[in-house]
């Protein structure tokens, strides 16, 4: 199965390399590594790696956990390919050629993007400033996602990363009207732990709902609204 690691480290030469020696010794095919994160003498690190099903993941961790200061953020099924140069633009052009399914293709794609369990566009209603809130409703949901998906607290209306309690992880980015907002879930699932979302994908998510947001206008509005009825009376 294709699994993301997640790994904070020094960032000192040959540490990384531990990592991946650490990877390949205990049965991991390393596809990819990113870096999400350079600050301060440390770096956040996702691997990519291709984990043969009958290996136990506590000969990994305990593997990681071994090499000094490095320390295992997240473990957890990544869902798709490894994420690739240009699918960002590739998306949003399949989101310009098709708008009236725009906001449902940004929501099935996001989730293979970020190795996310499933993604929704939820609907706040307009006023939830002035009535303390108010209950979201599910506009469009991915494939994968749970019927009803269960939903953390919408509002405030801002781009952010939220943990659960039972060790679950959600981005929340709005599009900026109609009370729309991206939610992006990882569903915490023994033995495997997911890791929360990193602001660097906090920030892209961003950028992908923003530039969407642009592109499809108006038809945002029609997001999770009654279809409209034909001229026999019927929806």
């Amino acid at each position: 199965m294709l699994l993301r690691v997640r790994v904070t480290l020094p960032d000192r030469p040959g540490t990384l390399g531990q990592v991946a020696r650490t990877l390949g010794v205990s049965g991991a095919d390393i596809v990819q590594v990113v870096v999400l994160e350079r600050l301060g003498g440390r770096a956040v690190d996702d691997f990519t790696v291709v984990w043969p099903g009958a290996s136990r993941l506590e000969r990994l961790l305990a593997g990681l956990a071994a090499i000094p200061g490095v320390q295992v953020d997240g473990v957890w099924r990544a869902i798709g390919a490894p994420t690739a140069t240009g699918q960002d633009a590739e998306l949003l052009a399949q989101v310009a050629a098709n708008p009236a399914d725009g906001c449902a293709t940004l929501v099935d794609a996001v989730p293979g993007l970020l190795a996310a369990d499933w993604a929704v566009a939820a609907v706040v209603p307009i006023d939830w400033a002035s009535s303390g809130g108010g209950s979201a409703t599910v506009g469009y949901a991915s494939w994968r996602a749970p019927v009803p998906p269960t939903l953390p607290e919408i509002t405030p209306l801002r781009s952010r990363a939220l943990t659960m309690p039972d060790g679950g992880h959600f981005a929340l980015v709005p599009f900026g009207r109609a009370g729309l907002v991206l939610v992006v879930a990882r569903d915490a699932a023994e033995p495997l732990r997911p890791a929360a979302f990193h602001r660097t994908e906090v920030d892209r998510l961003t950028q992908l709902v923003k530039a969407s947001a642009v592109i499809l206008g108006d038809r945002l509005d029609l997001v999770g609204a009654p279809p409209a009825p034909t001229a026999g009376g019927r929806p």
